[in-house]
């Protein structure tokens, strides 16, 4: 029930932020918009190595190797999301400065005014 919420979850921010990268005329915005799609990503990610009532991967006494294939929560899933978190907070960082500079350079942050950005 967890797993199927987070991946529709997950799947609606992707949505939503796919449309705000597709139809947002401002920078700003634009980015927002990356960063929510990036947290869909992140979990769907999470609903996928999601394990109703399993443990943490430890193997000691309360949890003999023969009960760890279906008790336990995929650790990979979990790591994966962490780094994509700390390379997503970098990148919208690096999105920000680059939008700083195009508000420095050409005094607006709209794409639509900006002449070298149309194709």
């Amino acid at each position: 029930m967890i797993t199927q919420l987070l991946i529709i979850l997950g799947a609606a921010l992707i949505l939503v932020g796919f449309w705000g990268v597709l139809t947002r005329k401002h920078i700003v915005k634009i980015i927002i918009s990356f960063s929510i799609l990036d947290t869909g990503i992140h979990l769907i990610m999470v609903g996928i190595g999601y394990i109703k009532d399993g443990s943490a991967p430890i193997i000691d006494q309360e949890m003999p190797v023969s009960r760890l294939a279906g008790n336990v929560v995929d650790p990979i899933p979990s790591a994966l999301v962490l780094t994509a978190i700390v390379i997503g907070v970098a990148v919208t960082a690096l999105m920000l400065s680059y939008a700083v500079q195009l508000y420095t350079f050409y005094k607006t942050v709209s794409i639509e005014q900006i002449k070298e950005l149309k194709w």
